[in-house]
């Protein structure tokens, strides 16, 4: 069938790049691989980092008028769009378009990832809580990405509500492909004393919560100096001079940006994949790590626990606790074999979960559902 996609938070042709546009990019993705034609619906940017009530109304006015425009060009058209679909939808970045089309074309409207703030019902971002509660309801199907989100949904919408669970996936072939060739990636990225062991980072570099995740694992590894490993930073943005100071010059080793086929060979280099994660959704670097083969240590909040099997594929520790995450890296430090079982077990986990065609599977069932 042809869908309409749309993503309010951030389009997926966005040049910079972030987790928000990765996620639309796998869900067109995954939505192609069963057998759908994909129309990207807009571009138009809902997201209002103020609380400017004017700049809200704007972005609204320009939503109704793209939707009155698609309704226009699509009402008698044959090929026009058989189901509507939007990513990333709250009160900062409410759906002003898909709900009135969907209505006036009479197709499912369904949604994947969203979150419900009642808090928000008053205040600077009443109109936006609004838009977002209402494409709710009208939603023939709610996609959570993790049982924390699941939740909240439950409870603003009732037990009524049609939320179903897709977890968080990627397409793991080329880390699998990667893994394969693991010993070639090792020379090639990461030459130095076999019996030093590589931890890897992967996060972009600005203030806010992934500077904060930085200082932690920063704060974590001045616990182990006197214990060999290594560490590589991958990541870039206007906070890396001030992260990258916090760390042993002398052990630390900045990639910068790399492309996703260099990214995935240095995963599959790495011995164990270092991240505290926080306030993170759920992180794709830690699917992309296990995906590769790398056992992880990661923070346990938000929706890491739904992605990473804690004392099988990693280990979890409390959010924000330096010493609890530095223990838990000395641990797999001291043991190898515990690190490389770990990793198979992360890869199968991926592969069984997490992967592209699981993801195609669900989605093509909730379609069938919405449309019958």
């Amino acid at each position: 069938m042809r869908i309409a996609f749309y993503a309010p938070m951030k389009p997926p042709t966005h040049p910079v790049p972030s987790g928000d546009r990765r996620v639309a990019r796998l869900l067109m993705q995954a939505l192609r691989a069963g057998g759908h034609e994909i129309i990207l619906a807009s571009r138009l940017r809902a997201w209002s980092a103020g609380d400017d009530p004017r700049r809200m109304c704007r972005i609204r006015q320009r939503g109704e008028r793209t939707a009155r425009h698609l309704i226009d060009r699509w009402r008698d058209d044959p090929g026009r769009p058989h189901a509507w679909f939007t990513y990333h939808l709250y009160h900062k970045a409410p759906d002003w378009i898909g709900p009135q089309v969907a209505r006036a074309l009479d197709i499912p409207y369904l949604v994947a990832e969203a979150s419900h703030a009642p808090k928000q019902a008053t205040g600077p971002w009443a109109e936006g809580f609004l838009a977002a509660e209402q494409a709710l309801r009208q939603a023939s199907a709610i996609f959570a990405l993790s049982a924390d989100d699941e939740a909240g949904l439950r409870r603003a919408l009732g037990g009524k509500a049609p939320i179903q669970r897709l977890p968080p996936f990627l397409d793991a072939r080329p880390y699998v492909r990667a893994s394969a060739r693991r010993e070639k990636a090792r020379r090639t990225w990461l030459p130095g004393p076999a019996e030093s062991p590589w931890l890897l980072a992967v996060g972009m570099m600005r203030a806010g919560d992934k500077q904060a995740s930085y200082d932690v694992l920063a704060d974590a590894l001045k616990r182990l100096v006197d214990r060999p490993w290594q560490l590589a930073v991958v990541g870039f943005g206007p906070a890396a001079d001030a992260i990258l100071a916090r760390f042993d010059a002398a052990r630390t080793h900045p990639f910068g940006k790399l492309k996703p086929a260099e990214l995935a060979d240095l995963y599959a280099a790495s011995d164990l994949f270092v991240w505290p994660a926080i306030n993170e959704a759920f992180g794709m670097a830690l699917l992309e790590a296990q995906a590769a083969g790398l056992p992880v240590v990661a923070g346990g909040g938000r929706g890491v626990p739904d992605i990473v099997d804690d004392g099988r594929t990693g280990l979890l520790t409390p959010t924000g606790d330096a010493q609890a995450f530095a223990g838990a890296v000395a641990d797999l430090l001291e043991h190898p074999q515990r690190r490389r079982e770990m990793g198979a077990a992360a890869q199968g986990h991926v592969l069984a979960h997490h992967d592209l065609g699981a993801a195609a599977a669900r989605l093509n069932a909730a379609l069938r559902e919405a449309t019958a």
